[in-house]
């Protein structure tokens, strides 16, 4: 069993009870292949709620002085994440993950990049745009949909792959594909809540 595995089976059994966790839509999310799966961003906790009810392991970006805590640093590295410079273009970090999506894995993003204070979604950064049309990948959008507090029920809702056909062959800017992801998140928090 990989620290990851197991960090998910302890994880799964301590926060599934406290908020009541349902998971929906799970059906959608692609068994094999690269995939960029986007969600909302609403509490610290979304990481691991995302990480616990994906069918797959989720890689992560995370700011880069998390992995110069010294525990912790290496833990959030053995949780598949890699670290990302905020407030700048960070090369590395968009090469990265572009390798995890060719490689047929699973790149986590939060396309508004930090928490919403408010719980309403916010404006998507060119980022996830940016991934969506350099990469084959399937994009799987994900609403959280709280409050995070124990033992009310929290929504994990998986929508089905957006198609980027057209988006791609229209070479349309990363904003407008990040604005297409925002969308459709927008679409499953309403229709779920």
């Amino acid at each position: 069993m990989t620290f990851y595995s197991f960090a998910k089976f302890v994880v799964y059994r301590i926060l599934k009870p406290i908020y009541r966790i349902q998971v929906i839509g799970i059906e959608h999310f692609p068994k094999d292949g690269g995939v960029l799966l986007c969600a909302n961003h609403i509490d610290n906790l979304d990481p691991p709620i995302v990480g616990i009810t994906a069918p797959r392991p989720v890689h992560f970006m995370a700011k880069a002085e998390l992995f110069s805590v010294p525990v912790l640093g290496r833990i959030v590295r053995n949780l598949n994440a890699f670290p990302v410079k905020r407030g700048m273009s960070d090369r590395e970090a968009l090469r990265k993950g572009l390798s995890i999506l060719k490689e047929g894995k699973v790149l986590g993003l939060f396309p508004e990049g930090t928490r919403s204070k408010t719980g309403e979604l916010g404006k998507g950064l060119a980022g996830a745009g940016f991934f969506a049309l350099r990469s084959d990948a399937y994009i799987v959008p994900c609403a959280i949909i709280g409050p995070y507090k124990p033992f009310r029920s929290l929504k994990v809702v998986y929508g089905k792959p957006i198609d980027f056909k057209i988006l791609r062959e229209n070479k349309a800017t990363a904003e407008q594909a990040t604005e297409l992801i925002m969308e459709e998140i927008r679409k499953l928090i309403n229709e779920h809540k």
